[in-house]
């Protein structure tokens, strides 16, 4: 994909959005898609909720340790002030912004700016994850990857929690969640 000037010469932009399970490869999706882009010589900037510190502060980092730069921030709304005159936004773990990342997501698509999001659509109990409905829905493109199910071989989409602790958000990786498809979820 490239940046299409319209009619009058404007670059118009648009969302991408990369979902699925843990451990399907979306941070690997991303990480693929900026150097690409960083490749053609487009200006990026790359954000990350300052809430994810799994692997490094200020790296993005998939769990095959293929990382790329990025800018931890509190807020979307600081995507916004620090997003000026780039022509590529990347925006990793999107389920972990608050209610504004699609707004600002929409605002920088109208500026011009290809938008590429990553994040889980579904929690570990197979329900929406936080801000990713209204994402997918404002998304101009949506790529959906699935892990494969350590129980029973088949697709994945449910990030299993391998611990009993309660809420929405716990970080954590291969020692905490594991990939089920939705029958091995439910048997536990």
């Amino acid at each position: 994909m490239f940046i299409e000037p319209n009619l009058k010469g404007e670059r118009r932009g648009w969302i991408e959005v990369v979902c699925g399970s843990m451990f399907s490869g979306k941070t690997e999706e991303l990480i693929r898609r900026l150097k690409r882009v960083k490749i053609a010589n487009l200006k990026v900037e790359i954000f990350k909720p300052a809430i994810d510190t799994r692997y490094d502060e200020s790296n993005i980092v998939s769990h095959d340790t293929n990382s790329i730069l990025s800018t931890p921030v509190e807020s979307s709304q600081s995507i916004l002030l620090l997003s000026e005159g780039v022509d590529v936004v990347g925006i990793d773990e999107a389920q972990f912004f608050d209610a504004e990342i699609g707004n600002v997501c929409e605002q920088l698509a109208l500026k011009g700016i290809r938008v590429i999001v990553a994040g889980l659509d579904m929690d570990y109990l197979g329900n929406p994850f936080g801000q990713m409905p209204a994402l997918l829905a404002k998304a101009d493109y949506i790529t959906k990857l699935h892990a494969i199910c350590v129980k029973c071989g088949n697709i994945a989409n449910i990030s299993y929690r391998k611990v009993a602790l309660e809420g929405q958000v716990l970080l954590g990786e291969k020692d905490v969640y594991e990939p089920r498809c939705r029958h091995c979820a439910q048997a536990k």
